[in-house]
């Protein structure tokens, strides 16, 4: 089962890539992004590729830049997450390869991303928004377009916006919090897969 679980290891070091990466892993999450204002971010992003490049996506969050996408496309990332909706980092995201998830808000912003190219949404800060403006959204957009939750959602909350029509979550520090144990990240992982699993 490929679970629409975004993990996001803000403040990841590179080695501790691995590690947490195997935990994700084995629990049951298999998409893992590490934004770029982590230290280090492309060594870690390797890293991951190096363990889990071919039974994971990959990619970076926190992407603002055109030439990044670039060094994403050549270290081999799979995916690019941004917090915003820039048209020319989602088309050369497209170009390269890679899927792309830009950051919306607004109906303009949704429809702008799509027009680019996007191949998901990520509605940032969800927490904002809420179950009630993806409702409102959702009934405008294109059947069938994919949606993410991200920032300030919990597993607490996943029924209520799996109730809405929202496609999946980005987690970031209910999941990985900078100088977390691998150990840690594997239980609360754990949990999480098993609330995902239950509210879907």
């Amino acid at each position: 089962m490929s679970r629409e679980i975004i993990a996001i290891l803000r403040g990841l070091t590179p080695p501790e890539a691995g590690p947490i990466a195997d935990a994700l892993v084995k629990a049951g999450i298999s998409k893992i992004e590490v934004p770029l204002n982590s230290p280090q971010p492309f060594e870690s992003i390797e890293n991951i590729l190096l363990a889990h490049g071919a039974n994971a996506l990959v990619g970076a969050g926190t992407v603002l830049d055109v030439n990044d996408v670039e060094i994403l496309h050549k270290m081999g990332a799979h995916m690019v997450v941004s917090p915003d909706t820039n048209a020319a980092v989602i088309m050369a995201t497209k170009q390269a390869g890679m899927l792309s998830f830009p950051g919306v808000m607004t109906p303009t912003e949704c429809f702008t991303a799509l027009q680019a190219g996007a191949d998901g949404l990520k509605l940032f800060p969800a927490s904002l928004l809420g179950v009630s403006g993806l409702k409102a959204i959702g009934a405008v957009l294109p059947k069938g377009t994919k949606t993410y939750a991200v920032g300030g959602v919990g597993s607490n909350d996943f029924a209520d916006w799996f109730g809405a029509g929202v496609t999946g979550f980005g987690i970031g520090s209910a999941l990985y919090k900078p100088g977390m144990s691998a150990a840690d990240v594997a239980a609360r992982a754990t949990d999480m897969v098993a609330a995902y699993d239950e509210s879907v």
